[in-house]
C-alpha cells in the first residue's frame, strides 16, 4: 500500500470533514501534487462503498494504478466524461477529475447534465481541478448544480442565478445581439462556496522546480507565407490534390491562418493536408539526443512527426514513454493536457498552440512533479510574424484567444 504525504492526508480529512458537513467538496491543488491519492483517502475517510471515478480517457490508466497502489477498501468505476451515458446511479462518492470541463455557461454541457441524472440525492461529490474556473466565476454555476448539495440550489436555472450574480453585457457578432455571461461578480460567488473549497500549491507542497517557457522562433518557409497570403486575399482556393479551402468568414480565416502557420490546412470535407514539415525537421535536429514530448494541435501535425521522426521511436502512452529512454511521447493538446505524467522529460515540445488558456496552463504542467530536480523546460515553436506569438501572449494572461485578438492580429497581415 502506498504511503501518502503528510499534506495529502491532512487535506483528505479536512475534505471529508466538509463532506460530512456539505455533501461536497472542491479541491482545488495544483497540478502534479498527488490529487488522486488524496481523493482516494477522502473516499477511505469517507467509508465509501461504491465509487465513482470520471476523468479523461488518457488518465484513466494512470488512476487505475494509483488506486491499485493505494489498495482501495471500496468498489471503484473509473471512467472517461464519454462514457457517462453508460453509467447508472447508485454511487456513495462520485469523484470528478479536472471538474472545469462541466463548467460550460449559459447552458449545461451533456456532461453535466449526464452527471446530474447519476449523482442522486444520497451521493456526495468531490471535484478536483488545479483550474476550477480559467476564464470566468460563472463556470461554477453547473459544475455544483449537478447535486442538490449545491449552495445555490434555490436558483432552478443558471439565467435565473446569473439575474444575482452576473453583469450581463450584450456583444454584436456578425450583426446579431449575443448576451455575454462571462462577467460573475468575483466576491460574491466565492463568498458562497469558499467554505467549500481547499486548496493547495506546488510550492505547499515543496516542488524545487517551476515550469520555464522558452520561445523559439523560425524563419516562416516561403510555402507558408505565399498560403497565408492566398487565403487573405481570395479567401479560397484549391490543392494540388483537389481540397477546397475556405475563408468566407473571420472564425474559418482564424483557423486556417492558425494551421497553415505549422505546415498544414483542413479543406471544406475534412480533410488535412499536411504541406511543409519544417518544424518537426527543426525539433529532431534541436533536441536531438534529448527524451522529449511533443504536443500538437492539428492532426495532420502528428503526421509531420511520425514522418519526421518514424513510428516506431514513437510511444504509445506516457507509460512506455516514462520507462525508455529512446522514444518520444506525441499527443494533440486537447487529450495531452490533463491526467497524464510526462515528468521524466527532459522537455515538452510545443509544435502549435491552442486557443484555450486551459491548455496553455495545464499542458506545459504535464512535466512537473514533486521530485523533480531539473527544471521544467517547455519550449514553442513559433514562426517569425506567425499567428502562434499572438496566441501566446494573450493566453499567457488566463483569457482564450478570441476573434477580438485575431482582428488586431489580422491588420497586420495586410
Amino acid at each position: 500500500m502506498i504511503e501518502l504525504r503528510d499534506y495529502q492526508i491532512n487535506i483528505a480529512n479536512r475534505a471529508a470533514d466538509i463532506i460530512r458537513a456539505h455533501g461536497i467538496c472542491y479541491l482545488t491543488m495544483e497540478v502534479r501534487v498527488g490529487k488522486t491519492l488524496t481523493a482516494l483517502q477522502v473516499a477511505t475517510n469517507l467509508q465509501a462503498k461504491e465509487v465513482l471515478f470520471v476523468t479523461k480517457k488518457k488518465a484513466i490508466s494512470s488512476i487505475d494504478s494509483d488506486a491499485v497502489a493505494f489498495g482501495c477498501a471500496f468498489n471503484m468505476a473509473i471512467v472517461n466524461f464519454e462514457q457517462l451515458h453508460k453509467v447508472q446511479p447508485g454511487f456513495d462518492l462520485v469523484i470528478i477529475d479536472e471538474a472545469h470541463s462541466i463548467g460550460a455557461f449559459p447552458k449545461p454541457s451533456a456532461r453535466a447534465v449526464e452527471l446530474k441524472r447519476i449523482c442522486k440525492i444520497d451521493c456526495h461529490v468531490l471535484y478536483l481541478s488545479g483550474t476550477p474556473s480559467p476564464e470566468s466565476y460563472s463556470q461554477f454555476f453547473h459544475q455544483f448544480a449537478i447535486t442538490i448539495f449545491s449552495p445555490w440550489n434555490n436558483y432552478t436555472n443558471f439565467y435565473k442565478w446569473a439575474k444575482d450574480y452576473v453583469e450581463v453585457k450584450t456583444l454584436h457578432v456578425y450583426n446579431r445581439e449575443v448576451k455575454d455571461y462571462s462577467n460573475a461578480d468575483e466576491k460574491k460567488v466565492l463568498a458562497d462556496i469558499e467554505h467549500l473549497m481547499i486548496s493547495y500549491t506546488q510550492s505547499e507542497a515543496g516542488f524545487e522546480q517551476v515550469v520555464e517557457d522558452e520561445v523559439l522562433t523560425l524563419p516562416m518557409p516561403e510555402k507558408v507565407k505565399a498560403s497565408i497570403a492566398l487565403i487573405k486575399k481570395d479567401r479560397v482556393f484549391t490543392t494540388k490534390s483537389g481540397g477546397v479551402i475556405m475563408a468566407d468568414t473571420a472564425v474559418k480565416m482564424m483557423q486556417k491562418v492558425h494551421q497553415m502557420c505549422s505546415g498544414s490546412v483542413k479543406d471544406e470535407e475534412g480533410n488535412m493536408h499536411p504541406f511543409d514539415d519544417f518544424k518537426a525537421r527543426f525539433i529532431k535536429e534541436k533536441f536531438a539526443g534529448k527524451k522529449i514530448a511533443i504536443f500538437y494541435k492539428f492532426i495532420a501535425e502528428a503526421v509531420h512527426i511520425t514522418n519526421v521522426f518514424g513510428k516506431e521511436n514513437i510511444a504509445e502512452t506516457p507509460e512506455e514513454f516514462n520507462q525508455a529512454d529512446h522514444l518520444i511521447y506525441i499527443s494533440q493538446i486537447q487529450s495531452g493536457r490533463e491526467g497524464i505524467n510526462l515528468s521524466t522529460a527532459d522537455a515538452l515540445v510545443m509544435y502549435n498552440i491552442d486557443f484555450s488558456a486551459v491548455s496553455y496552463w495545464q499542458a506545459r504542467a504535464r512535466l512537473q512533479s514533486k521530485d523533480r530536480t531539473e527544471a521544467a523546460k517547455v519550449y514553442w515553436i513559433m514562426t517569425d510574424g506567425g499567428i502562434e506569438q499572438k496566441i501566446f501572449e494573450v493566453v499567457q494572461t488566463k483569457k482564450d484567444y478570441t476573434l477580438k485578438h485575431f482582428n488586431k492580429y489580422a491588420t497586420q497581415l495586410q
